[in-house]
């Protein structure tokens, strides 16, 4: 299939340079946000599309340029050719327009020039000839067929064992674009059909009905498209939001049996860029504090309450020391997204693979209790503390919570979703999903990110 290069009228060869400098920068480290921060405004559109598809398939490219070069080339001729190896696997452009174009992106890089370029033309052609055995022979690598990190996969085999092939599907799948209408404009179903009217969403696209009162109703568009494009968008009427994330504010408001009263208390930690701390706004009028230590990310909170008029109170410090900034008032309720490896946004963040590491998870851990550990005590004798993770690994989710149940007496864990995985794809799944019990160990299947959800109770005075 010949289709034409992303980024308008740009060059496929200086995308292909600028993709070449986002996957050396990922392989050195750096987030793929970061990097791309780096390319010039008007190619980073075209960039991105080219560098989520090598990031997709990195774990075969690079397979595939060990057998071809056994010896690893410069890193950016490297960067190259996984990006090049990637790209004609995938099969959206024509191979042989692929190589012409990482030829010339090789030979207009500086202090790189002719010879690389003479061994990147001679490596994918070799390819081009060999393609159908070079396949063939990394069969039986896992890395190179899943296209993730060996030490992922089995992270996933040992605790998703029905399920670990379908999450690695999931993680190579193009998301949705999910959306949250602003309840206090209009109704997610009066939200709908505005979309149908503007033509973003069939007439006859199944709509996921709220399980609860306040619970989530997600709205999942058949593609995605800028949010420019959505009605009533800059006015506040809608937020993108996946729909697993849409379970937290609902989950915490009516984590007593009935919807926090007015003007209750409500501690976001670790809150940007904000999407939980909006809808918990949109849901009653509380007095929020949204907190997170890096500031620049507290300016995009700020920026989502000012586009949808909400107001609430934003500190920069770290959560896991609340002398820092806590005014000594506890708190009705508290939601803890806390730091994690991404594991079940991959689709979104398809870098977060390349950028982990085993080790990383036992330190995100780690970070997981200490938080929970200073957070907990700032709560009120009778409130709820919702523990988030956008996270797959049993380690950053029932572990944690199995921990710090162990540890903290009279703490008490209630019905939340648990995790959730993302291996049903819309619109399959039910419109309700299930809360389960909190004790079971069956995992929610749904079409948003995978996730997780515990909620937990603080005894009363005196219990």
């Amino acid at each position: 299939m010949n289709r034409p290069a992303p980024g308008h009228s740009l060059p496929l060869s200086q995308l292909l340079g600028r993709c070449a400098n986002a996957v050396a920068a990922v392989r050195k480290g750096q987030s793929l946000n970061e990097a791309l921060a780096a390319t010039p405004a008007p190619e980073r559109p075209g960039t991105q599309a080219l560098a989520f598809t090598v990031m997709r398939r990195m774990g075969l490219a690079q397979a595939l340029r060990q057998k071809l070069v056994p010896k690893a080339p410069h890193p950016w001729v490297d960067a190259l050719l996984i990006s090049a190896l990637a790209l004609i696997d995938e099969g959206s452009y024509d191979q042989h327009t692929l190589v012409d174009q990482a030829v010339q992106a090789c030979k207009k890089k500086p202090k790189v020039g002719q010879a690389a370029s003479g061994l990147v033309n001679a490596v994918l052609r070799r390819f081009l000839r060999e393609r159908a055995e070079l396949i063939a022979s990394l069969a039986d690598d896992e890395v190179a067929r899943h296209n993730h990190p060996g030490w992922w996969i089995r992270r996933l085999k040992k605790d998703w064992p029905d399920h670990w092939q379908a999450i690695l599907a999931a993680d190579q799948a193009q998301p949705p674009l999910t959306l949250r209408a602003n309840t206090r404009h209009g109704s997610a179903a009066a939200y709908r059909e505005r979309l149908i009217a503007a033509g973003l969403l069939p007439a006859d696209a199944p709509a996921i009905e709220a399980p609860t009162p306040l619970g989530p109703e997600p709205i999942v568009l058949p593609r995605a498209v800028p949010v420019g494009q959505l009605p009533g968008f800059a006015e506040g009427d809608a937020s993108v939001q996946d729909a697993s994330a849409q379970w937290a504010a609902p989950l915490l408001l009516q984590a007593g049996g009935s919807p926090l009263p007015a003007g209750a208390r409500i501690l976001d930690a670790c809150a940007a860029p904000g999407g939980k701390t909006a809808h918990l706004l949109e849901l009653g009028d509380f007095d929020v504090t949204a907190l997170d230590a890096d500031p620049e990310r507290l300016q995009r909170i700020k920026g989502t309450l000012d586009r949808l008029g909400l107001k609430a109170r934003t500190i920069a410090a770290d959560a896991s020391r609340p002398a820092d900034w806590w005014d000594g008032q506890p708190f009705d309720a508290i939601l803890l997204d806390a730091p994690c490896s991404a594991s079940g946004i991959v689709r979104r963040h398809p870098d977060a693979r390349w950028l982990r590491r085993d080790t990383d998870i036992a330190a995100l851990a780690r970070t997981q209790d200490a938080i929970l550990d200073a957070l907990w005590p700032l709560l009120k004798p009778g409130g709820h503390l919702l523990y988030c993770t956008c996270s797959v690994f049993r380690e950053e989710g029932e572990d944690r919570i199995d921990a710090f149940l162990q540890r903290t007496p009279g703490a008490r864990r209630l019905p939340a979703p648990g995790h959730i995985l993302p291996v049903v794809e819309y619109p399959e799944t039910p419109a309700h999903r299930p809360l389960g019990h909190p004790r079971q160990g069956a995992p929610v299947v749904d079409p948003g990110d995978g996730f997780f959800h515990a909620l937990l109770a603080r005894p009363s005075q005196g219990a």
